[in-house]
């Protein structure tokens, strides 16, 4: 994950209507815009492993949401789905349950698909 993202979106989590611009991936070259009221570094700084879950957990949400798509079709209303097809679905929905740290995020094993 690239700092200078980091150091903008952790902005943006405080302030969701900064304008600022970072050189590089130096916290300590943040240009505060048009009137922004400048946070402190050490705030910004507390909003970067806030940021690196939630893009863990995007990231598998993703992989999730699109083997849920993968199996959609078992859903429709022609085709009865399987119990080990019913089970897989919701071993998916359920993944993310319970996870609060970037490694939780990174350690899932995915069910296999029947």
């Amino acid at each position: 994950m690239k700092k200078n993202i980091n150091i903008i979106e952790a902005i943006r989590k405080i302030n969701p209507t900064a304008e600022v611009s970072v050189s590089g991936d130096d916290i300590n070259t943040i240009t505060w815009e048009n009137g922004t009221t400048p946070i402190p570094i050490a705030d910004i700084e507390a909003q970067f492993p806030i940021i690196e879950l939630d893009n863990a957990m995007a990231d598998l949400r993703y992989k999730r949401n699109n083997l849920l798509k993968e199996t959609d079709f078992h859903g429709m209303s022609d085709r009865t789905m399987s119990s080990d097809m019913t089970t897989y679905r919701q071993e998916l929905r359920d993944l993310t349950n319970g996870i609060t740290t970037v490694e939780q995020a990174n350690a899932v094993v995915f069910p296999t698909k029947p």
